[in-house]
């Protein structure tokens, strides 16, 4: 297998209460294959399964810290073998002795090295033998002043991919008559509009049928609604991106989620897709129910 074909792998490690669970969690969102607390031992195989998987798993991040307790001893020698192969790096996520002091005080947990010391004593220890591994890493972050939002801004940065889409949002039609949608994060009524329901010739398709779409679209109020929406929400998606919300659902309504929640959702779709980041998906979840 060639270096091109191989897998793209990812250590992350370093100092506990550094931030290595939101490193993890913005690595996942980002479609990477995420792995935690894994002894440094079992690296290699997973990387070799990595090389065979292919495109199942061309992105592996796995996390290892000093959880893993003596079997942690071996992961300076492990990291240097592996980091030969060239398809691996390491992220190394450091913080200042106050800053870490303050982070596990507010949780109210010890250091993993602590023992019967204190906060210092299990911080100290621990920077000593994670020391070799900082000093040989490909990417430090020191994440002393960022918040959580902060550092996974900058780790969606680093490691997302050109054009990739930082929040997907889902528009779902529904019809008020079976009930509101409840894990939504917008709502937005229909039924302002005509309903194509009355129109004989129209009754038995679907918003998603031209004629439906141009009768909906062409009302009075349609066109004013669509792009004010699209305005409104322009702000709102590129907020979520900022603070690292990676999804939302913004639900669209009628009476029977079979006509106008239906074309209005297409066409809001349309509009939305032309924020940057932001990728949309579209769901009909009554549609065919009556």
């Amino acid at each position: 297998m060639t270096e091109s074909e191989k897998g793209e792998f990812l250590i992350v490690t370093g100092m506990s209460g550094a931030g290595r669970t939101t490193v993890a969690n913005v690595l996942e969102d980002l479609g990477w294959y995420v792995v935690d607390n894994l002894p440094p031992q079992i690296l290699r195989p997973l990387i070799d399964l990595t090389d065979m998987g292919g495109d199942a798993l061309p992105k592996v991040a796995a996390v290892v810290d000093v959880r893993g307790r003596s079997l942690f001893d071996d992961f300076p020698e492990v990291a240097r073998l592996l980091r030969s192969r060239g398809s691996v790096r390491v992220l190394f996520l450091e913080a200042s002795d106050d800053v870490l002091v303050r982070r596990f005080e507010a949780v109210r947990r010890p250091h993993p090295l602590q023992n019967d010391g204190t906060l210092l004593d299990g911080i100290r220890r621990e920077r000593a033998r994670l020391a070799p591994i900082h000093e040989s890493a490909d990417m430090v972050i020191d994440t002393s002043t960022l918040n959580i939002h902060q550092l996974a801004t900058q780790v969606s940065e680093l490691f997302s991919e050109e054009g990739q889409a930082r929040h997907r949002v889902t528009l779902l039609s529904f019809g008020f008559k079976y009930g509101l949608p409840t894990d939504v994060d917008l709502v937005a009524d229909m039924r302002f509009l005509p309903n194509p329901f009355w129109n004989e010739e129209l009754r038995g398709l679907t918003g998603q049928d031209e004629p439906v779409r141009e009768y909906v679209l062409s009302r009075e109020g349609a066109g004013e609604f669509l792009e004010a929406y699209a305005a409104a929400l322009t702000p709102v998606l590129e907020g979520y991106q900022r603070e690292n919300k990676s999804h939302s659902t913004i639900a669209i309504g009628c009476t029977g989620g079979k006509h106008r929640s239906v074309a209005m959702s297409e066409e809001l779709a349309r509009r939305l897709a032309a924020i940057p980041g932001v990728a949309v998906n579209v769901r009909h979840r009554d549609l065919g129910r009556e």
